[in-house]
C-alpha cells in the first residue's frame, strides 16, 4: 500500500463516513491509526469483546452479524469509507456485533482514545459519525416495518436492490453481480424469514428472471425490473 493511505484508497462515497470529510481531515485521522489488511473471512471485531478501537474501512466490503438464539443474523454490509466498531467506541459497552471481512479488506485501526479526542477536535467528523449511526437505524428501522407489510419476494427484492447500489458490478449485459459472497441463509436473517421461505422466494425471482444465483452468488439479472418490484410496480 502506498505510504500515504489518504491518497491510496479513495475515493469514498459521499455518503460514507471518510467520503463526507475533507481531504485534509481524512488524512489527520488516516495517521493516527495502524493499517491492516484483511483476508477474505477473517473476523475484524468479534461481538462482546472490548471495544478499544475503530476499523475505518480503506478497501474491500465487510459484513455485520450478531448471534441470535445461537445463529448469526446479517445485519448489513459495510462498504469502502465507513467506520466499523464506533458504537461500542463512544459507548464504552462491548462490541454488539461482529464484523468480517468480505474478500480482501484494506484499513486503517484508530485506538479508543485517539478516535475520541480527534472527534472533540473536528465537530465536523463528530457530526459524520452521528449521521453513520442515524443511517445505520433508519435501515434497521425500514427493515422491521417491511416485515410485516411486505411478502417475502418483495422483501427479498428490496435488500437486493439496496445491496447491489453499495456492492454490485454492472457486467456487460446490463446485469448487475453482487461482489460480497452472500449466503441464503444470511439473506433470510436480514429480512427475517425461514431458510424455507428464502427458497421459495430466491424461486420465485428466478421464475421471473430477475435473479441468477449459485453459491454465495447472486446475479440481478434485470435491476430495473427487480427494483420495481421490490417498489410495488
Amino acid at each position: 500500500m502506498p505510504d500515504d493511505p489518504a491518497r491510496a484508497a479513495g475515493p469514498w462515497a459521499a455518503a460514507t463516513f471518510l467520503g463526507g470529510l475533507s481531504a485534509g481531515t481524512v488524512s489527520e485521522l488516516l495517521t493516527m491509526g495502524v493499517r491492516r489488511q484483511y483476508a477474505s473471512g477473517a473476523t475484524m471485531l468479534r461481538e462482546g469483546a472490548t471495544a478499544a478501537h475503530v476499523v475505518l474501512l480503506l478497501t474491500g466490503f465487510a459484513k455485520v452479524t450478531t448471534a441470535v438464539e445461537g445463529l448469526a443474523t446479517l445485519l448489513g454490509i459495510r462498504l469502502p469509507g465507513e467506520v466499523v466498531g464506533e458504537i461500542g467506541v463512544l459507548t464504552g459497552e462491548p462490541r454488539n456485533a461482529t464484523v468480517t471481512a468480505c474478500g480482501r479488506v484494506g484499513a486503517v485501526l484508530v485506538p479508543r482514545g485517539d478516535f475520541e479526542a480527534f472527534l472533540r477536535r473536528r465537530p465536523e467528523a463528530a457530526t459524520s459519525v452521528t449521521a453513520a449511526v442515524v443511517r445505520q437505524l433508519r435501515w434497521a428501522n425500514r427493515r422491521r416495518s417491511e416485515f410485516a407489510a411486505f411478502p417475502a419476494h418483495l422483501r427479498l427484492a428490496r435488500v437486493l436492490t439496496e445491496i447491489a447500489e453499495v456492492c454490485g458490478q454492472e457486467r456487460p449485459d446490463g446485469s448487475v453481480e453482487i461482489t460480497v459472497p452472500l449466503s441464503q441463509p444470511e439473506l433470510a436473517t436480514m429480512i427475517a424469514i425461514a431458510q424455507a421461505t428464502m427458497h421459495k422466494a430466491v424461486g420465485e425471482l428466478r421464475e421471473r428472471n430477475l435473479v441468477a444465483t449459485g453459491y454465495r452468488r447472486v446475479v440481478i439479472l434485470d435491476p430495473a425490473a427487480l427494483r420495481a418490484l421490490g417498489e410495488g410496480r
